[in-house]
C-alpha cells in the first residue's frame, strides 16, 4: 500500500494545481488557433505543445522541466535562455529573403523605421506602470511583431520575464491578420487604399550582393548590440545572393531553420509553468504587446500619409502597416485589405519593402536598447 500512495502521490493528477489546468487549456487554445484557424500553425503549434507539456504537473523530487538543472528540457531551453535560437533563426531567414523591393524604392525604408515607434512608446508605458527598464525595454519590442528579437533581447536583459514576452510576441505575431485590418481601415480612407503604386524597377545581381554586406557595417556601427541578429540575417543573405553557396542557403532555409524553430517554439512554451508564469506581470505584458502592436501598426500607416504629402508618386498608406517585422504575414494583410477596395491593385511586392525593413529595425531597436539598458 505504501508503494501505491507513493505512485499516487507522484502522479500529475495528485499535483495538478487550477494554474496547471488554466494554462493547458490555454496550450489548448494555441494548438486550435494554429491547426484548426491556421494562424501561424509553424509557430502556434510547437508553443501550444510546450505549453502543455510545461505544465503537466510532477513531484519536486524529479528534476523535468525546463528551470530544473539536469532535465532534458533544461539542456534544450538553454539555447532560448542564452539567445542562442534566435540569430540562427536569423540566418535561416535571411537566407529566404528577397531583398529586391527594397532596393527598388529605398524610400520605403522609412516605414519600417517609423513603426519602430510602437517599441518605444511601449518602453515608456512599461515604465510608467512600474516595470523595470530592462524589463521595460524588454517589453516594448514585441511591438516589432518580431518573437525571435523579442526573445534574444529578454534572454540579455529580463530572462524572469522571457516566457510571458515570448508567447505575447507569438501571438500577436500569429493574429496579424485580426489585429492589423481594423487599425488599418481606421486610419485610411478608401479613396487612399486604391492607390495603385508603379510597378519595382529590375534590382541588378550586384546591388543584391553588395546589400547584405555594406548594410551589415552600417547598422552593427549603429548598433552593436544587433550583431549577432544582423549578422546571421545579412549572412544568410549573402548565401542566397552570392550564387556559389546555394546548398548553403538551402540548409539555412529549410533544415536549420525547421528545426531550431521546433525547439524554441517548444522550450518558449514549456516555460510557462503555471506557477512562475501566471502573475500580475503576465498580464501586464500581454497588455502592454497588444497597445505596443497597435501603435507600430499606426506609426507606419500615419507616416506614409506624412510622406504623401511631399511625394508626387503618392505611396499607398496601407503598406505602412507592414512596416512591423512579421514577415511575411503583414505584407499579405495588406494585399488582402487592398485588394477589398480594389481588386486590380497589386500591394504585394510594395508592402514587402518596409516588412523586411521592420525586420532589420527591430533589431537594431533591440541592440540600441541592449546597450542602454544593460548592467554596465
Amino acid at each position: 500500500m505504501d508503494l501505491i500512495f507513493g505512485f499516487l502521490q507522484n502522479t500529475g493528477f495528485y499535483n495538478l494545481t487550477f494554474g496547471n489546468l488554466l494554462m493547458i487549456i490555454v496550450g489548448c487554445a494555441l494548438l486550435y488557433l494554429g491547426i484548426r484557424k491556421g494562424y501561424e500553425p509553424l509557430l502556434l503549434v510547437p508553443i501550444g505543445f510546450g505549453v502543455v507539456i510545461g505544465n503537466i504537473p510532477y513531484s519536486s523530487a524529479m528534476p523535468l522541466g525546463v528551470y530544473d538543472k539536469g532535465s532534458v528540457l533544461y539542456y534544450l531551453y538553454f539555447g532560448v535562455q542564452k539567445g542562442i535560437y534566435p540569430p540562427l533563426i536569423f540566418l535561416g531567414i535571411g537566407a529566404m529573403t528577397d531583398f529586391s523591393a527594397l532596393l527598388s524604392n529605398p524610400k520605403l525604408i522609412a516605414l519600417g523605421a517609423a513603426a519602430q515607434m510602437g517599441i518605444f512608446i511601449t518602453f515608456l508605458g512599461a515604465l510608467l506602470l512600474g516595470f523595470t527598464p530592462a524589463e521595460s525595454g524588454s517589453i516594448g519590442i514585441i511591438g516589432g511583431a518580431d518573437g525571435p528579437t523579442a526573445i534574444f533581447l529578454s534572454s540579455q536583459l529580463a530572462p524572469h520575464l522571457l516566457g510571458a514576452i515570448a508567447i505575447a510576441a507569438y501571438s500577436y505575431m500569429a493574429l496579424v491578420p485580426v489585429i492589423q485590418p481594423p487599425i488599418m481601415k481606421l486610419l485610411t480612407t478608401s479613396q487612399e487604399r486604391k492607390i495603385h503604386m508603379k510597378p519595382s524597377r529590375q534590382v541588378s545581381k550586384l546591388e543584391k550582393i553588395l546589400f547584405p554586406v555594406v548594410s551589415f557595417i552600417i547598422c552593427a556601427f549603429i548598433a552593436p548590440g544587433a550583431i549577432a541578429l544582423l549578422g546571421m540575417l545579412f549572412f544568410g543573405n549573402l548565401l542566397k545572393e552570392s550564387g556559389v553557396t546555394e546548398r548553403l542557403a538551402n540548409s539555412a532555409r529549410n533544415a536549420l531553420i525547421d528545426i531550431v524553430t521546433v525547439l524554441l517554439g517548444m522550450c518558449v512554451g514549456a516555460s510557462t509553468q503555471a506557477q512562475s508564469f501566471l502573475n500580475h506581470k503576465s498580464l501586464g505584458i500581454f497588455v502592454l504587446g497588444a497597445f505596443s502592436f497597435a501603435v507600430a501598426t499606426a506609426s507606419g500607416l500615419l507616416f506614409a500619409r506624412f510622406m504623401n504629402l511631399f511625394l508626387k508618386e503618392k505611396i499607398n498608406p496601407l503598406v505602412g502597416a507592414a512596416g512591423v517585422s512579421a514577415v511575411p504575414d503583414s505584407a499579405r494583410v495588406v494585399q488582402i485589405v487592398g485588394q477589398k477596395e480594389d481588386p486590380g491593385n497589386f500591394l504585394l511586392m510594395h508592402a514587402m519593402a518596409p516588412n523586411v525593413a521592420g525586420v532589420i529595425g527591430s533589431a537594431i531597436a533591440a541592440g540600441i536598447l541592449w546597450s542602454m539598458l544593460s548592467p554596465k
